[in-house]
């Protein structure tokens, strides 16, 4: 609960009702949640936060995590039978942006979090060579990029943002995860979070939770006054995606 006493305004105060469209909860078929039974602890922890809405959102790497439409789909109907009725389940795909996808854009087998919004990644190491080639291919085929966790590519980072201004002027949303603002990932992507924030770059915020203690974290993420306003406009955003 908000409180007056307060310095800081907790994450946790704001994301109530928000759905959470990015996360790895589906069991098995990932780096993610391993058992149902796993699926289920993490669904419960988010209930205490106030979340019941998911899109659930495995991987798709190449060979690392093959997931197709009817693995991700079977993954789902393992735990949709033990979910109760006040949890609304969807389920989509985290796309890495490599020469696997552009097949998956030519066979029509994407799967978009909402209307023809589509969560994608990139590597950690270097982006795709071919990358306005893949974001072309992707909106000509009708669909809208999300780019998943902007702040955690390092070979972004820079005080003027360029990087960023030149790959969300064609067509990409960003999505921010909350455990960015919590330090989890260093402090550097952390700065670059809060960063993007204060630029007015960050469009939808989602977790990427992919274990219990990730949920812990994010239970403990201040929010100072400074970007208190800007954080609220962007859960909202996130929360009319799904309107």
């Amino acid at each position: 609960m908000l409180s007056i006493f307060r310095k800081n305004t907790f994450l946790v105060d704001l994301i109530e009702g928000i759905t959470d469209f990015h996360n790895h909860i589906l069991p098995g078929i990932d780096d993610g949640a391993k058992t149902v039974e796993e699926s289920i602890e993490l669904i419960r922890e988010f209930e205490n936060l106030g979340i019941k809405n998911f899109v659930a959102t495995p991987h798709v790497i190449g060979e690392y995590y093959p997931n197709t439409p009817e693995t991700i789909s079977k993954a789902y109907g393992e735990l949709k039978p033990h979910l109760s009725d006040s949890i609304k389940l969807g389920y989509a795909a985290e796309y890495m942006m490599d020469q696997h996808f552009t097949e998956i854009i030519e066979n029509d087998q994407i799967l978009p979090i909402t209307k023809k919004k589509v969560l994608v990644e990139m590597s950690y190491f270097q982006p795709p060579i071919n990358l306005n080639e893949i974001l072309f291919k992707l909106q000509n085929n009708s669909f809208s990029p999300i780019l998943a966790h902007p702040e955690r590519y390092s070979y972004w980072h820079s005080k003027d943002l360029q990087k960023y201004e030149n790959i969300r002027s064609r067509g990409c949303d960003f999505q921010l995860n909350m455990l960015s603002l919590s330090g989890h990932y260093g402090k550097g992507i952390q700065k670059t979070a809060f960063q993007l924030i204060e630029n007015d770059m960050i469009d939808l915020l989602a977790s990427d939770v992919h274990r219990k203690d990730h949920i812990e974290k994010i239970q403990n993420i201040k929010i100072s006054k400074k970007h208190l306003k800007t954080l609220q406009q962007i859960i909202q955003n996130s929360k009319n995606l799904f309107s």
